[in-house]
């Protein structure tokens, strides 16, 4: 059985924040050769997804499942930037982010419950819901700026703007999926 480390829980859910914060921006790019009834579809499916999640909770709503699933959804996310750094732009290489996006996003409901479960007190919610902002704030100022430089350089190109963030957002990630390991201990 998993028990949550609050200390280390928390250093994962900033630097999960900063990765949302570096990569907003760049989904409008990524997301651009899509026509916009995929977005239906998908929101349709995510919609479902969802659906079928929360049929779960009774089993899912604990520390070992919070774990993997987690774990899956970060490995999830680096395995798609991996793929879009190995792959050519195009419609398929957009439509296989999207996918794996929605795929990351169908938990979006479970992981909030039950991190709210698990930390149980309001002073460990209120220390998790600070961080996650000042990541996140810092992570869309960091981009701010990396697209800044960029153009400062000549590449103002929005697809290689994307395309060099994705090494910044791999590294963040890489750091993303320690952290969620140290975050669980086994008791």
């Amino acid at each position: 059985m998993l028990k949550i480390i609050p200390s280390w829980f928390i250093r994962y859910k900033f630097f999960n924040s900063l990765f949302l914060g570096l990569s907003v921006g760049a989904i409008f790019t990524l997301y651009a050769p899509l026509e916009p009834s995929i977005y239906s579809l998908g929101g349709v499916l995510l919609a479902m997804g969802m659906l079928i999640v929360a049929r779960f909770y009774h089993t899912i709503l604990n520390a070992d499942w919070f774990f993997r699933i987690s774990l899956f959804v970060e490995v999830v996310l680096l395995l798609t930037m991996l793929y879009f750094l190995y792959a050519s732009y195009n419609y398929q290489t957009a439509l296989l982010l999207y996918i794996g996006y929605q795929v990351t996003f169908v938990f979006g409901n479970y992981l909030i419950r039950a991190e709210t479960l698990l930390l149980k007190t309001d002073i460990l919610l209120t220390k998790l819901d600070t961080v996650k902002q000042i990541g996140y704030l810092l992570g869309m100022g960091l981009a701010y700026l990396f697209y800044k430089i960029l153009t400062q350089y000549g590449i103002e190109d929005n697809q290689t703007q994307v395309y060099d963030l994705h090494f910044l957002l791999i590294a963040v990630e890489l750091v993303v999926i320690v952290l969620i390991i140290k975050s669980f201990k086994r008791v």
